[in-house]
Order: C-alpha cells, then sequence, then structure tokens
C-alpha cells in the first residue's frame, strides 16, 4: 500500500484495560461488535483517521468522536459510562460540505441549508430545535448543546427524516460541525 493510500485509512488501537495494558485489537474499518476479539475495552489509540466509538453494539447508544491521540483511561476523560462495544470509521471528505437542517420531522418547519459550523442554531437562525436533517455532502457531527457541547450524534450523506425514531427522543440538536481533514 502507498503512503497515499495509509493516509486515506484510518486505524485505531483497543485494550481491554487503563493504560494501553492488556490484550488489544487493531481496527482500520467498521466493526459492529467488538466482543469477539475483546471482552471488554477501557483505553484506545487512534494512529489515523478519524472513529466514532459507540458504548453499545451495531453502532447503538451514546456516540463518541475520536481524533488521531492517545485515550489511556477514555472512561473517566470523555464522561463513559460503559466501555466500547462498536466503532466506526470516518471516511475523509475532500470538497464542500452542505447539510439542511429542518425544524420538524420529516422535513417540516423552517429550513436552513449549512455549508460551514454552526455554534448555536437559535442564534443564527432563530430556529429552536433541529428535528430532520439531509446531508448531501461531507460528514458532520451534530451536539445537543451550542458551542459543540453535549452529547453528539454522527451524520454521513443520506436523509434523516426522524431523530426520534434513530432512538434520539427527547435529544435537542443545537450546534453542527463538519469533521475536516484535520478531524477537528
Amino acid at each position: 500500500m502507498t503512503n497515499t493510500n495509509m493516509n486515506m485509512r484510518g486505524k485505531i488501537i483497543f485494550y481491554e484495560e487503563k493504560n494501553f495494558q492488556g490484550r488489544h485489537y487493531e481496527c482500520m474499518s467498521d466493526c459492529s461488535d467488538m466482543s469477539s476479539y475483546l471482552s471488554r475495552c477501557h483505553s484506545c489509540r487512534v494512529e489515523s483517521g478519524c472513529f466514532m466509538v459507540y458504548d453499545r453494539t451495531n453502532y447503538m447508544g451514546s456516540q463518541y468522536f475520536m481524533r488521531r491521540g492517545e485515550y489511556a483511561d477514555y472512561m473517566s476523560m470523555m464522561g463513559m459510562r460503559d466501555c466500547i462495544r462498536s466503532c466506526r470509521m470516518i471516511p475523509m471528505h475532500r470538497g464542500q460540505f452542505r447539510m439542511k437542517i429542518y425544524e420538524r420531522e420529516n422535513f417540516g418547519g423552517q429550513s436552513y441549508e449549512l455549508m460551514d459550523d454552526c455554534d448555536n442554531i437559535m442564534d443564527r437562525y432563530r430556529m429552536n430545535d433541529c428535528q430532520s436533517c439531509h446531508v448531501m455532502d461531507g460528514h458532520w457531527l451534530m451536539y445537543e448543546q451550542p458551542n459543540y457541547r453535549g452529547r453528539m450524534m454522527y451524520m454521513r450523506p443520506g436523509e434523516y427524516r426522524s431523530f426520534r425514531d434513530m432512538g434520539m427522543s427527547g435529544m435537542r440538536w443545537m450546534s453542527m460541525r463538519r469533521i475536516t481533514d484535520s478531524c477537528n
């Protein structure tokens, strides 16, 4: 594999114990159930790329964004109540970013198109809530609080008619951020 191809791929290593101890599992793609590789996971190291990790199998439960770096005890660092059970590699997108957000489910109510980060939809658009969206270009993170705080949800290109139907009932999405090449 060439250097160019290596830079396009992500690599994350999961460890059973804190501080990179115990058995480990190297992952370079999506993994819907880590239980066949590790009985638990309490630390990880992202060597390249960006990943979303989930505290339940099949990309369910609470989501956490991880960029290149070391997470010796991510449970206390990130406030996770359970260990990582699945992960999804986020492909790097080169080009424009476009997402249309809607106030109500099924693309109803006010709508606005975003092409860059929005730290507060209430301040920018006078929009109280975002309950559906259509991601046309790029990969995005949505946050339940302004200024990119609180629980998050990874959004890849596609139509999302109802966040409630996705298991996000009662959550309000108040800020959105593009996932760029630098994974910031």
